[in-house]
């Protein structure tokens, strides 16, 4: 009998164990699964902070540096990087985790940020993994990935930014972690569907393609689709003076003896006796020890991107160049980092009138722009005094006739007039996103040592030569032809 008693508890111990061993071998500090909310405000956080930083300004001829080369201002770069991809695992994740509970907001706004991310990519590289990326945690295939075509990443961001706007046109709650709009679904649509405008701008040179249909869909959207309808719509991270929510920039030893700003910026600016050459930059030492006034232009003077770093630091050192305005390095909440904002959408309306791609005013849409970008930095230009910058000051910034484009009357002279302005607009504002424009509509022009052709892309990761061999291999032979994995490259968008 006692043998029979302790079978059945053995047997009992048994069965609890193995029902329990799962539950045992959870590790509480490394959970699985999590509510979509936590990875969006981390996703927030990071992509709108990729969207600028000081090196892309070197290339666009904002900044100059007296210490060392450069590579950016002088167009030696090579590679670039992969690291997209880690990002863009924390959004493949929110958008399982929005499928789990059945939250289609989050799903949208992880294809928002999906096209974010590839578009910077594709604009990177050229082909770049696209549809069979990012797929580990869905397919029991663990394979490096191909390539996809450039055009083929376009039509898949077009489609994945359409497909946002459906999911939240069906949708009414409130976005729970979100820290750009505190979770306004109605703001969200109006920013996809102004970045699919900012896209099908970016394939203006391939108007002719008849699948792409980039005029139509262009039209479609203005015509039918929320878009940003003022400043308060602007998709900006807003930075708070607490340990990890600070400015990108604050206490940046970047800033240092080294960093000053280029000559041919600040030459934009005083030709135009744009006001935000006070906001953007200091005045020089020997203007300011002459008494000179904060608002007197020929008191600021930038160094020649053009000339060896060694001959801008001998103008540097003798007081002669401007440097950034401290409020970019010394204010922990200086500015919001805008993602894409009621300035630049107007710019790109403007354009698109111009291409008779929709009706309306280009001068119109072209004036709110500038407007627009007056108002952000009355707004947030703390430091210096926002009367700068005021609706007064805007009208008659307007009015002068370098910078009324009723003036102008040719296709080229509008393009180049609105292009100067996204530029102009563009500092610490734009990643690279000035950089690609001039590529695409060939202003503004950018000053460089003679002989010296703008790149149109980077080499692929060493990583990818390390791990991926003959896919990458395969991208480059389809492009440009085998071994020719150049920055001199064009890339399908640029042909």
């Amino acid at each position: 009998m006692k043998k029979i008693i302790y079978q059945l508890l053995a047997l009992t111990l048994i069965f609890f164990s193995c029902q329990n061993l799962d539950e045992m071998n959870v590790d509480p500090n490394r959970p699985t699964s999590a509510h979509p909310q936590l990875l969006l405000t981390k996703i927030q956080w990071n992509a709108f902070q990729d969207n600028g930083g000081t090196g892309p300004l070197y290339a666009q001829k904002m900044l100059v540096q007296t210490d060392g080369e450069n590579a950016s201002q002088y167009y030696k770069w090579d590679r670039s990087d992969f690291s997209a991809y880690s990002r863009l695992r924390d959004v493949t994740k929110m958008i399982q985790e929005g499928e789990k509970i059945s939250d289609n907001s989050y799903v949208a706004l992880g294809k928002f940020f999906r096209a974010v991310y590839f578009y910077n990519l594709t604009m990177t590289f050229g082909d770049v993994p696209y549809s069979k990326a990012l797929r580990g945690e869905l397919d029991p295939v663990y394979t490096p990935s191909s390539y996809d075509s450039q055009k083929a990443v376009f039509q898949g961001i077009l489609k994945e930014l359409e497909e946002a706007n459906t999911l939240l046109k069906n949708e009414n709650k409130i976005i729970a972690g979100d820290v750009i709009f505190k979770g306004d679904i109605t703001k969200w649509r109006k920013v996809v569907n102004a970045y699919r405008l900012k896209v099908l701008m970016a394939l203006s040179g391939k108007e002719s393609e008849a699948d792409l249909n980039v005029k139509a869909a262009f039209a479609q959207i203005v015509a039918n689709e929320p878009i940003l309808v003022s400043e308060s719509d602007d998709a900006q991270l807003v930075f708070l003076d607490q340990q990890g929510n600070r400015y990108p920039e604050f206490n940046s030893s970047g800033f240092g003896s080294g960093m000053y700003i280029d000559s041919t910026f600040i030459r934009r600016l005083q030709d135009r006796e744009d006001p935000r050459l006070f906001i953007y930059c200091t005045q020089t030492k020997v203007g300011s020890e002459a008494g000179k006034a904060l608002t007197d232009f020929s008191s600021y003077e930038g160094g020649d991107p053009a000339v060896p770093y060694a001959q801008v630091n001998i103008k540097a050192t003798a007081g002669r160049t401007s440097k950034v305005n401290d409020r970019y390095h010394k204010d922990p909440t200086t500015e919001p980092r805008v993602l894409l904002g009621f300035a630049e959408q107007n710019f790109i309306l403007a354009e698109a009138v111009v291409r008779n791609w929709i009706t309306g005013s280009a001068d119109t849409y072209y004036q709110k722009g500038v407007k627009a970008s007056f108002k952000f930095y009355e707004t947030y230009s703390k430091g210096v005094m926002p009367s700068y910058v005021t609706s007064a000051k805007a009208d008659t910034y307007l009015a002068k006739s370098i910078n009324d484009i009723s003036k102008v009357t040719t296709t080229a002279q509008k393009i180049e007039m609105i292009a100067m302005q996204k530029y102009l607009r563009s500092f610490f504002q734009s990643g690279w996103d000035s950089y690609f424009n001039t590529l695409r509509t060939g202003y503004p022009e950018y000053r460089r040592p003679a002989g010296v052709a703008l790149p149109f892309r980077w080499i692929y990761p060493q990583a990818e030569y390390n791990n991926n061999r003959e896919n990458v291999a395969a991208a480059i032979k389809s492009q440009f032809g085998e071994n020719n994995d150049l920055i001199n490259q064009r890339t399908w968008w640029l042909k």
